[in-house]
């Protein structure tokens, strides 16, 4: 029995039951067993379950009926809870289910009883329920009412006497001296410590959750990658851009016939640099390759009014207005058009963020790289005006797609204007956070309600102090 305690034994458990019914035939000898069962065991993890105490579990009544433990709590004792009413039924009447031999509602509270019958022969057994029910007093379930009847008085005091010392343990819970929550943090480091240069990729998480910036950039804590952990989404989203990246440096003209063989060359390089797992670079490759015959299509239909393209191009420091702050970044592609203007794209392997945060600069990046190319911020590029901000979503299925971000609601902006103000509402921000009596609040304007799982969530207590209340404060200066 000690072999499959726990989690690791539940785990091992399941891999022994699927041994059983694998259907390929597993004959080795038996001096081979234990190399096989050791290399089958290698590459299994055991997760403990989370939240959850395992001396505890909750059981409906069947589970309870199979099963033996210590001491069973035997909860919800109010007529109406259990047994439940018996409910007519909507489409026959009782009549109709007799005529045709069908059980009658009656029979579920007989098989309730058996249920109940069979819980009290635990060894130690709790009986519970509520005084009230709503704004009405509750009407003890029938099996208890008999069970104390049977018993007697005398005995049904002695009974209520040990639970009054489990009732009096609950209700000190509630009357202990009462303790704040802890407050919402919002640091407010001196001014010289405080971030003098930002990336345009920084700029979203100095919105959303300043506290994430102070902890990174004025404390230097970096979290730290899982021990195990299989590349993900983010992974994957590396890769891509580093073969759109080295494709584009490599082919100078989408059109030519050889595009789509550069493209899979480019692929290749990248997958064999990657090293990934075996199982990962099953499932992301055929993707890619999916992907790829789009991209070249995609490519196509814009070639004949670009002159140049540029992957991975750099913006040098740009001072933000009056702030005395820099900026920097990388584009993942500017494509210079023949009347002197030029798009900028952001490839995208995911769904986020969408194209009306980007609109409402909720997520600038993309309205701050046409800023920064407006003042010649692209040493490459000179001073030119952006034409188009937009993500290049590569989805899952294969397809491929321009999402231009200019346009929301029939709410269509020039490039030049969603630049600007997103430049100025940076400038802005800046100096808010110039002011000394300005801290970095945790979770000002959080991605989505409820998230909790930010790299600096834990360290700034955030289901602490969201549990006291705080939570309603968000929104901040964002």
């Amino acid at each position: 029995g000690e072999l499959y305690a726990g989690d690791a034994g539940e785990k091992l458990a399941d891999l022994l039951r699927g041994l059983v019914a694998a259907s390929a035939p597993l004959s080795f000898a038996a001096i081979e067993w234990p190399d096989v069962m050791e290399a089958l065991i290698a590459p299994e993890t055991v997760k403990p379950a989370q939240g959850t105490d395992r001396n505890i579990a909750i059981w409906g009544a069947l589970e309870a009926r199979l099963q033996h433990v210590d001491t069973l709590v035997i909860g919800g004792l109010n007529e109406g809870v259990w047994p439940r009413k018996p409910e007519s039924d909507r489409f026959m009447s009782r009549l109709m289910k007799t005529g045709i031999d069908l059980e009658p509602p009656e029979r579920r509270i007989g098989l309730a009883a058996h249920d109940f019958q069979m819980a009290m022969g635990a060894r130690k057994v709790l009986l519970a329920r509520s005084a009230r029910a709503g704004d009405a007093p509750a009407v003890p379930s029938r099996w208890l009412q008999r069970l104390l009847t049977f018993i007697g008085n005398d005995q049904a005091t002695a009974l209520r006497r040990r639970g009054d010392e489990l009732l009096a343990w609950a209700r000190a819970l509630d009357t202990g001296p009462k303790r704040d929550f802890a407050p919402r943090p919002q640091p407010k480091p001196p001014l010289p410590v405080r971030p003098g240069h930002f990336s345009v990729t920084e700029i979203e998480t100095l919105r959303r959750d300043p506290y994430a910036i102070y902890a990174r950039r004025i404390l230097g804590l970096m979290p730290l990658d899982p021990l195990i952990r299989d590349p993900g989404a983010a992974e994957r989203g590396t890769l891509f851009h580093a073969i759109l990246h080295l494709f584009s440096s490599e082919v100078a003209d989408p059109r030519a016939p050889d595009a789509l063989a550069g493209l899979i060359a480019a692929g290749r390089a990248c997958f064999a640099e990657a090293v990934l797992p075996a199982d990962v670079e099953a499932v992301w490759w055929p993707r890619f390759e999916k992907l790829a015959a789009n991209i070249i299509e995609w490519e196509r239909t814009r070639a004949d009014a670009v002159v140049q393209r540029h992957a991975e191009e750099r913006a040098g420091k740009t001072v933000i207005g009056q702030s005395g702050v820099t900026l920097s970044g990388y584009a993942d592609r500017v494509d210079l058009l023949a009347g002197g203007m030029a798009d900028i794209l952001d490839y995208k392997t995911g769904s986020s963020p969408s194209k009306a945060q980007a609109h409402t600069l909720l997520a600038p990046q993309l309205a701050l790289e046409g800023a920064l190319l407006r003042r010649g911020a692209f040493k490459d590029l000179g001073m030119r005006e952006p034409s188009q901000l937009a993500f290049i979503r590569l989805k899952p299925n294969g397809e491929v797609f321009e999402e231009s971000i200019l346009e929301h609601n029939r709410q269509p902006r020039t490039a030049a204007d969603l630049a600007e103000e997103a430049w100025a509402r940076l400038e802005k921000l800046l100096i808010h956070y110039a002011d000394p009596a300005t801290g970095y609040l945790s979770r000002a304007l959080p991605f989505r309600e409820g998230e909790t799982d930010g790299d600096y969530d834990h360290l700034a207590r955030v289901l602490e102090w969201s549990a006291g209340g705080d939570a309603g404060d968000e929104g901040g200066e964002a």
